[in-house]
């Protein structure tokens, strides 16, 4: 194998040759991968392939030869894994987010670190099965069902980080900071698992966790009381901050009414909106909302199958982003794991709001599943096939009924693609 030029490629530790690869926001042929120690060491366009075993100059030649079309893994940036639990066992009645979040609260009362872990360890199995190499573990299930704390606090949190090892998935362990059942008001029923008592003895706990897999979150302007947020926000300096945001208008008019601010105004006012910060839904939003997360550059997470499974509504996604907000994408209740679907929803959802097609392309949509998705985790090393980068890699098959005859494209990614066609992983 040699390039077009007549030069070798340089050859170190195991070698790919990608017969589609994602290469930036474009799919070339024919590229050849170098990795070593879990590490991209080489990356080469633009080859003349020659017989199996006998380079040009004569060297062993031990490329394995992928076919299909390879991108790198994609980061699941919001997840609650005990969620996956009421996975079609939610939809008999009618009924709304309120009356959903009953059911999962049920769940929440009856798990215990063991059980955690092993529903953990399927729902995280089933996402690097989809292509998926990383995730944002928004995390508040953190006591025993009275409240009192384990004998180690963070007994929930590492059950975790221990079923992520075991799938094989990166993981951003998402310390949830939750204090109330709605401002002004105490937790109640399961919500007393999710309490520390204070935004102090939440700071304190996540302080003895001493791993560095952990960022912070904030529940939502409903959990967390006005003068706790600064301390969350102090906590999160240099790390991941994730907070869920205006998913519920009802959320909006309590805020309101507490502070006469929009809780996004809250947020700005007390310190949170800032680079390191992703917005989980986003969904009802004032224009200076919009502008205030813009000019803030935060990310904005969207999560159009839970979304649209809890009749949430439609967040202004491309107005998020045409004022300097950045996508990234969830798969939050699992209701499906499936990042080519989140991927989709964000563009079909915005069909559905402005009846014209056409608002995000296809390399922005994956975009915000690989590379921005990793870096709002904390991950700048993933979400590129390019030297340097982490090496986790996953194979679309070409062969199945959804990409037969489409041409390997970013196109027939986001927009035929599911998890099912990922045949394969390379690290």
């Amino acid at each position: 194998m040699t390039l077009r030029d007549g030069r070798i490629p340089p050859s170190a530790g195991t070698e790919h040759l990608l017969e589609y690869a994602l290469v930036g926001d474009k799919v070339l042929p024919e590229v050849l991968v170098g990795i070593e120690d879990s590490v991209i060491t080489h990356v080469t366009t633009e080859l003349v392939c020659t017989e199996s075993g006998t380079g040009p100059d004569g060297r062993s030649d031990p490329v394995e030869r992928v076919a299909g079309l390879t991108l790198p893994a994609l980061a699941n940036c919001h997840s609650h894994a005990f969620h996956r639990a009421l996975r079609g066992r939610t939809q008999t009645d009618r009924g709304t987010f309120w009356t959903w979040r009953e059911q999962m609260y049920a769940v929440a009362a009856r798990l215990t670190p063991d059980s955690y872990y092993e529903l953990a360890r399927q729902t995280y199995a089933e996402m690097v099965a989809t292509g998926i190499g990383a995730v944002g573990e928004f995390h508040y299930l953190h006591h025993q069902p009275d409240g009192t704390p384990y004998d180690d606090p963070n007994a929930m949190g590492r059950a975790l980080l221990a079923a992520a090892d075991d799938a094989g998935i990166r993981i951003r362990l998402l310390d949830t900071c939750y204090l109330a059942a709605g401002i002004g008001a105490a937790p109640e029923g399961a919500q007393v698992r999710f309490s520390d008592g204070d935004a102090t003895r939440w700071a304190d706990r996540v302080a003895a966790f001493d791993d560095d897999r952990v960022g912070v979150a904030i529940h939502s302007v409903r959990a967390v009381p006005r003068k706790a947020l600064g301390v969350v926000a102090e906590v999160a300096a240099g790390r991941p901050l994730h907070v869920h945001l205006s998913e519920q208008v009802a959320e909006n008019e309590a805020c309101v009414a507490a502070y006469g601010l929009t809780p996004t105004q809250l947020l700005a006012e007390e310190g949170v909106l800032g680079p390191d910060t992703t917005l989980v839904h986003a969904t009802h939003l004032t224009a200076t909302d919009i502008s205030l997360i813009g000019d803030a550059r935060a990310h904005v997470c969207f999560c159009p199958t839970t979304e649209r499974d809890l009749a949430d509504g439609i967040g202004p996604s491309r107005a998020l982003h045409d004022t300097g907000a950045r996508l990234t994408l969830g798969s939050d209740s699992h209701a499906v794991i499936d990042l080519f679907e989140e991927m989709r929803g964000v563009e079909m959802h915005e069909r559905l709001h402005t009846q014209q097609r056409g608002h995000w392309s296809a390399a922005e949509l994956l975009a915000a599943a690989t590379t921005t998705g990793h870096a709002s985790l904390g991950f700048a090393d993933a979400g590129r096939i390019a030297v340097g980068q982490h090496a986790d890699l996953r194979v679309l098959g070409l062969e199945s009924w959804r990409l037969r005859g489409t041409s390997a494209t970013p196109e027939s990614v986001v927009f035929a693609a599911t998890g099912a066609d990922v045949v394969g992983e390379l690290r």
